[in-house]
């Protein structure tokens, strides 16, 4: 019987491990092909399509670098609060651009601006050109959504960006995904995004304690049912 529960304990603590194993494997492969797509030939805005093109299609060039020609809806920029930039809190600033060749709408994260922390509610001064701009980054996902107590945000200045929402709102047909504007800080906009972290390293450290735990059950059968019976002295 204990012969079976430590024979059971040891499979099940090491499949752990390598069940662990294999989640840091894929996020390592996920990175790799980020990092491939990013360092693939620029593209400009008509890669992105127009309204016809679906947004699996577009899903595809995530990560890609883009170079994108338009005008700036200075109108609908939004600032979203308490987002951080090397540990400052701040405001990101989101600006709608619609593209000189498809004249489709993408949504762009400009950069990072410090807070005025004497007002809440004041604008920190940004600059906004006018014309015909051109914007390098990378394609990203809508921008990730923090805790918030529900309900519909308005105003400049929110917590969260609903995609389904502001299309409503500003009555323009957005893309569902953004560029995250690349270069140095310009505008009054800092642009040292944060680098999102795979978490191999603690899948690597979930491995090994489940593993240590394995030989920990296995080398306790051993003492405790063979070594230690064998070195009791025999009775007379």
């Amino acid at each position: 019987m204990l012969l079976l529960l430590a024979a059971s304990g040891v499979l099940l603590t090491a499949c752990l491990g390598f069940w662990q194993l294999g989640r840091a494997a894929e996020k390592l492969a996920l990175q790799a092909a980020k990092t491939a797509q990013a360092r693939q030939t620029v593209l400009d805005g008509r890669s992105l399509g127009g309204p016809d093109v679906s947004a699996e299609q577009r899903a595809r060039l995530v990560h890609r670098s883009m170079a994108l020609t338009g005008q700036w809806l200075v109108q609908h920029t939004i600032y979203l609060e308490n987002r951080q930039m090397n540990g400052k809190p701040g405001f990101f600033v989101l600006t709608p651009m619609r593209l000189e060749e498809t004249g489709v709408v993408v949504l762009v994260q400009r950069g990072w601006v410090q807070r005025v922390f004497s007002d809440r509610t004041a604008l920190p001064p940004i600059e906004t050109p006018q014309g015909t701009v051109q914007v390098q980054g990378h394609l990203a996902p809508w921008p990730s959504r923090l805790y918030d107590f529900g309900g519909v945000e308005s105003g400049v200045i929110r917590q969260n960006l609903d995609l389904q929402a502001f299309r409503q709102e500003i009555g323009l047909q957005l893309l569902e995904l953004t560029l995250l504007q690349s270069g140095q800080a310009s505008e009054g906009l800092l642009r040292e995004w944060p680098v999102v972290a795979s978490g191999v390293e603690k899948h690597h450290g979930y491995a090994f304690q489940w593993f240590g735990l394995s030989a920990l059950i296995a080398l306790l059968y051993v003492w405790f049912q063979i070594v230690q019976p064998r070195r009791r002295p025999k009775s007379a």
